[in-house]
């Protein structure tokens, strides 16, 4: 059977399938790594932005450059459930945001929907209207609607969460909850930086699709080489958890370079890209 979210990869070279089933977890497949982006291109474009009249945050800019490397590195979109590796039908990313925008107010987690043709515009919209709509104290998401039910209803709880996780491991689980869950994404993103809060290294869930967490932290100086002198930079560091049964390490590698390449020019994301590559597996 098949899933609503994504369908499954075939073609794939032997170590792809060997590792699913070597590391039946997505807790077992987790790497982690820690990415220093230099803020000085960020603020240069931000302010540049500002001057012509649009307003756009550091959160808009490095979500718009995961959007466009995911265009061209489409394996990191991929998700493994019970062994078998798909190719994720759809781009979203989850996000808590703070009810009323208060550090110490309850946090909602929804997604976002984005198309790997997106420019920076369109994430800057996307992400405004997910941010306003949830940080609305009466406004209740899917999420919370199905939260809460599971929690005020006795012995629900248990019960419910263990046989969602069964359906999903055997590719039954409604089109609708899929829909509303948080935990079928491409990417869960948590913004530290909000609350001058240090990066942690997120941890996966072993329930649902997600196969890269990213936290961001407080910026923080950080000894980089230029031209073999070293210097101090300010930059914001990510904490970046991987399923490595997804794609190979150098594949990662390519897409990092790819990343910090379009943070330190982030003109490159005002127009759509070339090629949205296809994933074939």
């Amino acid at each position: 059977m098949g899933r609503p979210d994504g369908r499954k990869l075939k073609n794939l070279d032997y170590e792809y399938p060997v590792g699913a089933h070597i590391m039946s977890r997505r807790t077992d497949a987790m790497n982690m790594t820690t990415l220093d982006i230099p803020l000085e291109p960020i603020h240069r474009y931000l302010n540049q932005k500002r001057k012509e009249g649009l307003r756009y945050s550091h959160l808009t800019v490095i979500v718009a450059a995961v959007i466009r490397t995911i265009s061209r590195y489409p394996a990191l979109n991929r998700f493994v459930v019970n062994k078998r590796i798909y190719a994720r039908n759809e781009l979203a990313i989850g996000m808590v945001v703070l009810k009323g925008g208060r550090i110490d107010a309850v946090g909602t987690t929804d997604k976002m929907k984005f198309d790997p043709s997106n420019t920076i515009d369109d994430v800057n919209r996307i992400i405004n209207d997910y941010i306003e709509k949830n940080r609305r104290e009466d406004d209740v998401n899917g999420t919370d609607r199905v939260a809460k039910r599971l929690v005020n209803t006795p012995g629900l709880l248990r019960a419910g969460v263990s046989f969602m996780k069964w359906l999903d491991k055997h590719n039954w689980m409604p089109k609708a909850v899929v829909e509303i869950s948080p935990f079928h994404c491409t990417m869960m993103l948590t913004n530290l930086a909000s609350i001058k809060t240090d990066y942690v290294f997120h941890h996966a869930y072993d329930f649902g699709t997600v196969s890269l967490t990213l936290a961001l932290g407080k910026p923080r100086m950080v000894p980089m080489v230029h031209k073999g002198e070293v210097s101090m930079e300010r930059c914001m560091p990510m904490g970046l958890v991987m399923d490595e049964r997804i794609a190979s390490g150098s594949y990662f590698a390519m897409a990092f370079r790819e990343f910090r390449k379009l943070l330190e020019n982030p003109a490159l994301l005002e127009t759509p890209p070339e090629k949205v590559v296809e994933d074939i597996g």
